[in-house]
């Protein structure tokens, strides 16, 4: 039975390890550093040094699939290597992508700018003027942060623009009106935030002005979570499109040709909703009853944008949920709606042609029943998409292959190879299942297993999963897993927890707030199953999860530790008092609540595993590991966490590199540095030895 103990605080900051979450300080500076090099000394061996290097080398691998996105006549890739480990950004034709060895032109040399710049920049993004691009505004991160500096950059000279647009350090973006406007949504700037770190305000900036000067066309509340605004090119007349994200998983939209003259989309805040040209597209999240038609929540819903506008309301029903049939996203390729579907977590995909007699239903065929399927359109914008699409398919022992297909004829051809990945880690004899454990409530709950096919109970196991935000978990193709643990004759599991987006809105909602714990019964519950099947006793089952994971991770230490040999608990939020004051803390409230109010705190209580950790259980032994330019979960939750198991006796390591962002590192060698450290402590707590 899991562990239910619920602390009581009478203020959020009686915290002996508060100084831990100066991130730059130096008294917390020196604890991190002292943690790190020991975590490094105990556990950077001759094996581990190798793991790094050989994942390294996979991360790095020259044939390894550029992945590419059209703009205008040319196919662009961001690409790192051994010899680029920084990136470089470049571009070359879809004829010459198709050849063995494209002949690439490079447009810019991140590694080239850090180096004489002194400055350890970390790409981001670009986003091009249509339909020209040949201007772009990079976006460069400090260290791997969310928060960017925006600098305008001329493609064909391959210069920065001299005077051009440009912003410092922010969390936020720009999109192009036009050569010389930008929209830009942005937190830079004195009342420019929300409460939540993102953007209060969406400026129209002209070259050559003052930003501080820009006019401000759409602005909402500090309490909001963002707002954000961008230039419809799929409409024939000018539209403006204006997002207010009031929290997570609710938003309004309004459009129209300038600011002064907005229009609202009148549609459920909690729903998706899409304008495409002409086109609305409308999922909502709760029951929608809208005249005498009665929706059920994610039901996929399309009407003409023009139409609905002067009341009509007759929409077509395009997908109709089930229990266990669930929309996971749309896109539009060309004049077709492309819809990926997740039916007994099978994938699935159909097109949509609509027109003024209704809309043509098609269906792609072929796919597999275990594995990852994508389809997306081949073009950066809506606008210029002529309907070729990427198909992306792979699975846990297949690496990936990349295909092109035209979804414009009526009935599309087969797609064609582009390129296919190669093979990272030898998968001869893996079995590749799926299964399910009954969870606490008696709900089914699916895993993927991969292994050996006579996996007994002296195997070592591998288990991740994440449970939040609607998230699905599938079944990559994981060339760490592969390579440092399948390959040694281990078991990896993917466990489809709810909290997810697996089987829609209701598999989300089950594991959501007050029902978080929820999410975690059901990872222990696979970790029951495993043991019940015989697959491995638990001292031979390891757990790894990251962000949200986090809490689900140290929810295992203190909740079911029985189940676990070692566990590994990365980038996570784990003090779930005080999360909503650090960093960008404040806009997951709808996924777990506040605790500022008593009764969310009622519930929070028992998953804040800072709080519910005593002395004197058996813990297994964990390493908590974080990144110290993690903007978005504040690296104070593991250090804290690290820091009070270690004052109360138990086996807990720490480990945060200088930089990374929310996630494993900043390169393909800090990623492989923090992959390796982890695998390896786990197979050598579960008794792996050398291998």
């Amino acid at each position: 039975m899991p562990i239910d103990a619920r602390p009581t605080l009478a203020e959020p900051d009686d915290d002996p390890y508060l100084w831990l979450e100066d991130v730059d300080g130096p008294r917390a500076l020196e604890w991190v550093d002292a943690q790190t090099a020991e975590t490094l000394r105990r556990f950077g061996s001759d094996r581990f040094a190798r793991d790094r290097d050989v994942l390294t080398g996979l991360l790095d691998r020259p044939d390894r699939i550029p992945n590419i996105t059209r703009r205008g006549g040319a196919v662009y890739n961001f690409w790192q290597d051994a010899a680029n480990p920084k990136g470089l950004w470049r571009r070359t034709t879809l004829a010459s992508y198709r050849e063995a060895d494209p002949s690439w032109e490079v447009l810019f040399d991140l590694d080239a700018l850090a180096k004489a710049e002194g400055k350890d920049w970390i790409w981001a993004g670009a986003s091009t003027l249509p339909p020209t691009h040949d201007r772009a505004i990079l976006r460069l991160s400090r260290g791997g942060g969310d928060a960017v500096v925006l600098r305008e950059f001329d493609i064909p000279s391959k210069r920065f623009v001299e005077d051009g647009f440009g912003l410092p350090e922010a969390k936020g973006g720009a999109s192009w009106l036009d050569r010389d406007t930008l929209l830009v949504s942005s937190a830079l700037g004195e009342g420019m935030a929300t409460r939540s770190g993102y953007a209060r305000t969406v400026r129209l900036w002209r070259r050559g002005e003052d930003f501080e000067q820009a006019a401000i066309l759409f602005e909402t509340q500090f309490e909001k979570l963002s707002v954000d605004g961008s230039l419809d090119r799929t409409s024939t007349e000018k539209r403006l499109v204006f997002t207010e994200h009031h929290s997570f998983f609710e938003h309004d939209d309004w459009f129209g040709p300038d600011a002064g003259a907005l229009t609202r989309l009148e549609v459920p805040s909690d729903a998706w909703k899409s304008i495409h040209g002409d086109w609305l597209l409308v999922k909502p999240r709760s029951r929608w009853t809208i005249g005498e038609a009665n929706w059920a929540p994610d039901t996929l819903l399309g009407i003409r944008l023009s139409r609905y506008v002067e009341g009509a309301r007759d929409f077509a029903v395009l997908f109709t949920p089930a229990d266990r049939r669930s929309l996971q996203h749309y896109s539009w390729c060309g004049s077709k709606l492309v819809v990926s579907i997740l039916d007994e977590l099978r994938p699935e995909f159909e097109l949509f042609t609509p027109g003024d007699g209704g809309w043509t239903r098609g269906k792609v065929s072929g796919l597999p029943d275990i594995g990852v399927v994508y389809i997306s359109p081949l073009d950066m914008f809506d606008e210029e998409s002529n309907g070729e699409a990427l198909v992306s398919l792979q699975d846990p022992v297949t690496p990936a292959s990349l295909l092109l297909a035209d979804l414009e004829p009526a009935v599309p051809a087969a797609p064609t190879l582009l390129k296919r990945a190669p093979a990272n880690f030898n998968a001869l004899g893996l079995v590749v299942s799926r299964h399910e454990a009954i969870s606490i409530d008696g709900e089914r709950i699916p895993y993927v297993q991969v292994g050996p096919r006579d996996a007994t109970g002296d195997a070592l196991v591998h288990m991740s999963g994440y449970g939040g935000f609607g998230v699905s978990e599938e079944p990559y193709y994981n060339t760490a897993i592969g390579k440092l643990w399948l390959e040694r004759g281990g078991v990896s599991v993917v466990a489809n927890l709810r909290g997810g987006g697996e089987f829609g809105t209701r598999w989300h909602e089950a594991g959501r707030r007050e029902k978080k714990r929820v999410s975690h019964d059901d990872f222990a519950a696979v970790a029951a199953d495993l043991a019940a099947r015989g697959v491995a006793a638990p001292k031979h089952i390891a757990a790894e999860g990251g962000s949200n994971g986090g809490i689900l991770i140290s929810n295992m230490l203190t909740r079911y530790p029985e189940r676990f040999g070692a566990l590994f608990c990365t980038i996570p939020l784990i003090d779930m008092r005080r999360y909503t004051k650090l960093l960008a803390g404040a806009s997951w409230i709808d996924e777990y609540g506040d605790p500022d109010q008593p009764e969310d705190w009622a519930h929070l209580s028992a998953i804040s595993a800072y709080h519910v950790a005593e002395p004197g259980r058996r813990y297994p032994p964990i390493l908590i590991a974080t990144s110290r330019r993690d903007d978005r979960v504040h690296p104070g939750h593991a250090r804290k966490m690290a820091a009070k198991l270690q004052a109360m006796g138990y086996e807990a390591h720490f480990y945060e590199p200088a930089a990374g962002g929310h996630g494993y590192g900043k390169d393909n060698k800090e990623r492989a540095t923090f992959t390796a450290l982890g695998l390896d402590f786990l197979w050598d707590k579960l008794g792996g030895g050398a291998s």
